[in-house]
């Protein structure tokens, strides 16, 4: 079954309104895998408006699933990757004030820094997922960089599925069959969430992991983060 990652960003986001340490963020990680989560992810972005590095080194010896770090792959991003050594980091082109991922890699303008970056993370043990559109030719870059997944950016899937389900998957069908001819294993996320996940997950052959933060906090704002969790878990199951 595809793995359920859980964003936890806008945990710290909460917390960091007050200046203290409510809700805690460590807890709160800890919590999700006992709820069922097979993974937590975290973007430590240079303003730290969420996530800290001293979370990042927090977290990283307390989470027992697996630990995805995302971000942009700068001199700080790289040096907290080194001092935690997640199971992957997951490399996103963001500019540092951006306020969410808006778009995947062009791979291929920047073949050479991001084979750069493959290689050192690589060689601390660290898997490692770029993220991309649903474009074919990017994935096929992605392999040549020498990433070992890639994490397709899924907001035109999540914008499109309401009105033409089977048409808004399209594209990542065919970037889902174009990564396994690559050898490439594959994540998912962006505006992934209760009422799209289910046929995303039973549309796309050889989805290793979904990614999802906003939707799921949000969710457990109803229904408490186990029943959220639950949820989102039932979504990845074939139906």
């Amino acid at each position: 079954m595809t793995r359920l990652s859980v964003n936890i960003n806008k945990v710290a986001t909460l917390r960091n309104a007050r200046g203290e340490n409510v809700p805690d963020v460590k807890r709160f990680a800890e919590y999700c895998e006992t709820c069922g989560a097979e993974g937590i992810t975290v973007h430590p972005r240079p303003d730290e408006r969420h996530i800290t590095r001293a979370d990042v080194a927090e977290l990283a010896p307390v989470v027992k699933t697996e630990f995805n770090i995302e971000g942009y792959p700068d001199e700080r991003f790289m040096e907290i990757v080194r001092e935690a050594r997640p199971a992957q980091a997951t490399l996103v082109p963001d500019a540092p004030g951006q306020l969410t991922s808006s778009a995947g890699w062009d791979v291929i303008a920047n073949m050479d820094f991001l084979s750069g970056i493959v290689n050192r993370l690589k060689e601390w043990g660290v898997r490692v997922s770029i993220f991309v559109a649903a474009e074919p030719e990017q994935i096929e870059a992605a392999a040549r960089a020498g990433a070992d997944r890639v994490e397709l950016y899924t907001k035109p899937y999540a914008d499109g599925y309401g009105e033409d389900p089977a048409k808004a998957v399209a594209p990542f069908v065919a970037a889902a069959r174009t990564a396994a001819k690559c050898g490439l294993g594959l994540n998912a996320g962006h505006d992934l969430n209760l009422r799209n996940l289910a046929f995303f997950a039973d549309s796309i052959p050889n989805l290793d992991e979904v990614s999802i933060g906003h939707a799921i906090i949000s969710d457990a704002l109803y229904l408490g983060i186990d029943a959220t969790i639950k949820a989102y878990l039932d979504c990845l199951k074939k139906h």
